[in-house]
């Protein structure tokens, strides 16, 4: 089967896009994937690493006000179509899979004026741009919340399928004990906080998770402690950790990015993240206690809904941006990591959450989309 992926701009979208071609290559070995992206996506980091082939094609979103971008971007929307249809020419897949960011407009909507079968994915509640704009010509539209089909519209109900979201294999098959002992982590230190706010970074998170390694632990060195700052506030990350005297410390460890972020995942026993639909997937794939910081710079504030679910249900620890002041996130994790019960808890809860099969039905419905069914 040969198939092109895109989705781009923030691993929200590369990661599920990933995980689509990874499980299709699992079952069907001999088939020929590549990818799509922007030539400044986080696409060009993460997809090299899994050993798939990035072709790139340029297109941007609009700003709201009349600027000489939006003249950019009105301009791309218009060419970049063309330029995705030599692609396809070129590539000549038998199934264009796309998981949003701007990146999917050009060659889905290319992909489907030329009759290649094309799908898009959707993790969030509240449907992107990108997805609202290709709803009327792709072929199939595969989401994780019943919302996301009520904001579509009834005209698009035929192609919607609820599937859930699509998680990289070793989600799945990763535990928390041999996770522990691939990082060394086992004997050496008794707890082990995860925390990232995002691939691309957020200040806000950043700043609490300075503090927390500052206040708390770094003072505990039975813990470690891994923050990912995201690739665009590093440098100011790097700065105060050092300011901090963080790099004297062996339990803290600051990073740009979490490649390996299955394995790190699986072994860590809090996790402190965003509220993506991605994210929580995941979380609950792997039973993880974890605490969340939804990000206030989303559509329709969607993240902080998808966190009130889990913490509604005892399943997470929810704190948006604004109220983290005066140390409540030190003090709540430092609680959090003395109760052992509260933690065997938040996990039972949030295991509640997972759909595990998501990659099949995923994988069986594109196979029937193209005729390369098994």
């Amino acid at each position: 089967m040969r198939v092109l992926v895109t989705g781009g701009g923030t691993g929200g979208h590369v990661n599920p896009a990933l995980a689509i071609a990874g499980n299709i290559r699992d079952n069907q070995p001999g088939s020929e994937i590549a990818f799509v992206g922007t030539s400044h996506g986080i696409e060009n980091k993460l997809v090299p690493k899994e050993g798939y082939k990035l072709y790139h094609v340029e297109v941007q979103g609009f700003k709201r006000k009349i600027t000489p971008y939006n003249i950019k971007s009105a301009w791309l929307a218009f060419t970049s179509p063309i330029k995705a249809k030599k692609l396809l020419q070129g590539f000549k897949p038998d199934l264009v899979v796309g998981t949003g960011g701007y990146v999917c407009w050009p060659l889905l909507k290319a992909a489907a004026g030329m009759k290649i079968p094309t799908a898009i994915h959707e993790s969030n509640a509240i449907p992107g741009v990108a997805v609202k704009m290709l709803a009327r010509y792709v072929d199939r539209i595969y989401v994780n919340f019943d919302a996301t089909a009520t904001a579509l519209g009834a005209e698009y109900a035929s192609k919607v399928k609820k599937v859930g979201n699509p998680i990289k294999p070793e989600f799945a098959s990763l535990d928390y004990e041999s996770a522990r002992k691939q990082l060394g982590i086992d004997g050496k230190y008794k707890y082990f906080i995860l925390s990232c706010g995002g691939s691309m970074g957020a200040e806000k998170v950043n700043d609490e998770m300075l503090a927390l390694m500052r206040d708390y632990t770094s003072k505990h060195p039975e813990i470690l402690h891994i923050h990912a700052s995201g690739a665009v506030e590093y440098e100011a990350a790097k700065a105060k950790f050092r300011e901090y005297g963080l790099e004297k410390c062996s339990n803290v460890q600051l990073l740009e990015y979490i490649y390996d972020m299955p394995l790190r995942m699986a072994a860590a026993d809090i996790v402190v993240n965003r509220a993506g639909a991605m994210t929580l997937s995941e979380l609950a794939i792997l039973k993880k206690c974890c605490v969340l910081i939804p990000s206030p710079h989303v559509t329709d504030n969607h993240q902080y809904k998808n966190a009130k679910v889990l913490a509604d249900a005892n399943a997470a620890l929810l704190f948006e941006e604004r109220e983290l002041t005066g140390g409540q996130l030190t003090d709540a994790i430092s609680k959090l990591i003395e109760d052992k019960s509260k933690r065997a808890e938040m996990s039972k809860n949030i295991a509640g959450f997972a759909l595990p099969n998501a990659n099949r039905e995923i994988y069986y419905d594109l196979c029937r989309l193209c005729g390369h069914e098994n």
